[in-house]
């Protein structure tokens, strides 16, 4: 469902995109208007971009990366911590 909700805002985003770009007064030197209008598509851009990066599902494979590589260090912590107590034991 939720991919679902950025795939919709996504496409509301981009619309509004395709009709406002042309309607902006871009490129008549750093006045107001062009000011508003480049700070006004960096936003929508941004928009953009958050929904792609959910859709692309960047979060959930650092989450799997991060995951294994605490599990990677929790296996080595507990043989680390194995190989002490062997020690210990095998000095009595």
């Amino acid at each position: 469902m939720k991919d679902g909700k950025s795939v919709l805002y996504m496409s509301l985003a981009l619309g509004m995109l395709i009709y406002a770009v042309p309607r902006l007064d871009i490129g008549g030197g750093w006045t107001m208007p062009t000011v508003f209008g480049i700070v006004w598509i960096a936003f929508a851009l941004l928009v953009v971009a958050a929904h792609l990066h959910r859709l692309l599902g960047v979060d959930e494979e650092t989450k799997r990366e991060l995951a294994r590589v605490r599990h990677h260090s929790r296996r080595t912590r507990e043989q680390w911590v194995a190989g002490k107590i062997r020690m210990l034991g095998s000095k009595k």
